[in-house]
């Protein structure tokens, strides 16, 4: 749900989403229909046929439980390198990396990685660079901290510099455009 869709509108949704589907089961059995009108109001409907589509995988040849590594994740319908690997450190504890676009302009400002943000070769210098940081104690807390460091203080319009806990070790601190 949080994929391209802020907290506060996911919010409204998701109580509700997981009363009516509480377990990976309850999910799978219900008719691609039902999920959708479920979804109803969240937009980007291709995530609730990929989660879906996923969950009935995990329950016909898993037994329900959930890939824990990045690269058995990424074989599951709808799911990217950043949502294997944002689940994979997250409820796993696995030591990847989770690049979004909060975490690419942090990592972009804070290292002055100059080149096109959607080339291909800028993008392997993010996630080349984001693997080398992720720490392997808790890395699913530092992925989470990049997130909301890009989301609440390093945002793209209006950058708090002044309130960012990397300053000191920014190179483009107090030089962002907005």
């Amino acid at each position: 749900m949080l994929q391209q869709t802020q907290v506060a509108r996911v919010a409204q949704f998701y109580s509700s989403f997981l009363a009516r589907y509480p377990t990976l089961e309850d999910l799978a059995a219900a008719s691609p229909d039902a999920v959708r009108e479920s979804w109803e109001g969240l937009g980007y409907y291709a995530r609730a046929r990929n989660l879906h589509a996923a969950v009935r995988h995990v329950v016909a040849t898993a037994g329900g439980r959930l890939p824990r590594s990045r690269d058995d994740l990424r074989r599951l319908p709808g799911i990217g390198r950043y949502t294997a690997g944002a689940v994979a450190s997250l409820a796993f504890g696995a030591a990847v990396p989770a690049v979004d676009t909060n975490v690419a302009r942090v990592l972009t400002r804070v290292f002055a990685l100059r080149g096109h943000r959607k080339s291909a070769a800028h993008q392997r210098r993010l996630w080349t660079l984001a693997a080398a940081l992720v720490p392997p104690r808790r890395p699913g807390d530092w992925n989470q901290a990049l997130m909301d460091l890009g989301a609440t203080i390093c945002t793209a319009r209006a950058p708090r510099c002044g309130a960012c806990p990397v300053r000191a070790d920014c190179r483009s601190a107090g030089r962002v455009r907005r």
